[in-house]
């Protein structure tokens, strides 16, 4: 680990958690350069939905290669982006009855929420966008003006101009309706908030701790987008591409957003983000909104081959069913340990264990030692964070999640002996 720590940045932060050197990866496996295995409940921070190097990916990518397939094609025509383009349109888009156009942006997450956030002000002509506490949208500088996160901002290089937050479904407890609340204040002029082009959301919030909107919330929140000429822009970066159990997370409250950001695991492992839009929305002119790596053909033709799992509607009864699995075992687990005051949540295959403070990232450090990656989330990093690949088969799954039994055990074992001094 030594050039590591000599050579690259103290920004690194997974490579603390997870102190290996790692070598190779299949499916929900990975090995580290000794040969000792981890089971992946991390699934690249939502990137690898369908697990490690698919063999049906790898073999498009090595074959696209070997034929000298474009690579690097900025916003040329090729062959692998109409590739793209025509199964998003025919497996995703047209079954679901959603008409969007597509942008790609820069490679990551962020690219697409800033593109949003810019196309929104433009064409509304108002600059302010509306967030939402605990919400993660990226950490460039116009994403990070709509994340609620305090570790990621400070008043020395964060902008937040032109933005506002408000709370989230559950953020002022199970009595209080913050669509009401946000109201009210579009509703007075005296508020202090003004009116907003875009609302930002993500349906279910993943590095905020694993909070699920509900549907009527949902609901609400596009009545009102809609009562005050909003637009209304879902962030499905992570939870997207069928983590919730539908391809798109707000699929289940049949609401119709103006936009979508989507990266993460849409390119099948390999960087790209894009940006759904409504047609009329489309109002760029050419060149005006651009970046050297939108063209990732290599994401393309992998994205592609991913989306072949759609083509029926086996996975998503699949995730439904190991969401159902997930959740059952995670209530016998917080069962088993009341000491540590935890609380299951989640959709789909994106869960989390809240549990008192400090009491989650010892958990992922005793799973690491016993062959187990799984990171945390939350505000306080209290919430352990499962996001397996959707393709995990369930015999690992019951193997990790009896890792995280293990690890609460010798979490709860090590506190009595401190309690009676041995």
């Amino acid at each position: 680990m030594r050039i590591f720590e000599e050579m690259e940045s103290e920004v690194r932060g997974y490579v603390r958690s997870f102190p290996t050197v790692f070598d190779v990866a299949k499916g929900s496996e990975l090995f580290d350069e000794n040969g000792t295995r981890y089971i992946d409940f991390f699934a690249g921070a939502g990137v690898l939905n369908y697990g490690h190097n698919h063999p049906m990916v790898t073999k498009a990518l090595i074959e696209h290669l070997e034929r000298d397939g474009i690579v690097h094609g900025l916003d040329k025509a090729t062959i692998a982006k109409r590739a793209f383009l025509q199964k998003f349109r025919d497996t995703i888009l047209a079954p679901r009855n959603l008409q969007y156009k597509v942008q790609f942006t820069g490679p990551t997450g962020t690219n697409a929420v800033e593109t949003a956030m810019k196309l929104a002000r433009m064409v509304k002509q108002r600059s302010n966008i509306i967030a939402f506490t605990n919400g993660y949208h990226g950490l460039t500088m116009g994403a990070l003006a709509a994340t609620g996160n305090y570790f990621y901002k400070d008043e020395s290089y964060g902008s937040r101009s032109n933005t506002a937050f408000m709370p989230y479904d559950g953020f002022l407890g199970e009595d209080v309706d913050t669509i009401d609340y946000l109201r009210k204040f579009l509703n007075d002029g005296s508020s202090g908030i003004d009116l907003p082009a875009a609302i930002i959301v993500e349906t279910v919030q993943g590095e905020g701790g694993i909070n699920v909107a509900r549907i009527e919330w949902l609901k609400k929140l596009e009545q009102l987008c809609r009562e005050f000429d909003i637009l209304l822009i879902i962030d499905d970066i992570q939870v997207g591409n069928g983590r919730t159990g539908t391809f798109f997370s707000f699929e289940r409250a049949g609401i119709h957003p103006d936009m979508v950001t989507l990266s993460k695991s849409i390119g099948g492992g390999l960087p790209m983000a894009l940006l759904l839009m409504r047609p009329e929305l489309d109002q760029w002119q050419p060149g005006e909104h651009t970046g050297t790596f939108r063209g990732n053909n290599l994401a393309f033709v992998a994205a592609t081959e991913a989306l072949s799992f759609w083509d029926n509607d086996d996975l998503a009864t699949a995730v439904v069913h190991k969401g159902k699995f997930i959740e059952q075992e995670l209530q016998k687990i917080a069962d088993e340990f009341p000491q540590f005051n935890p609380k299951v949540r989640g959709l789909g295959m994106i869960w989390g264990l809240e549990m008192t403070p400090g009491v989650a990232s010892e958990t992922s450090a005793e799973a690491f030692e016993r062959g187990l990656i799984i990171e945390t989330s939350g505000a306080d990093d209290q919430v352990l964070k499962f996001l397996p690949s959707l393709l995990i088969e369930e015999e690992l799954l019951t193997e990790g999640l009896g890792i995280i039994r293990d690890s609460l055990q010798a979490l709860a074992q090590k506190r009595d002996d401190m309690m009676t001094g041995r």
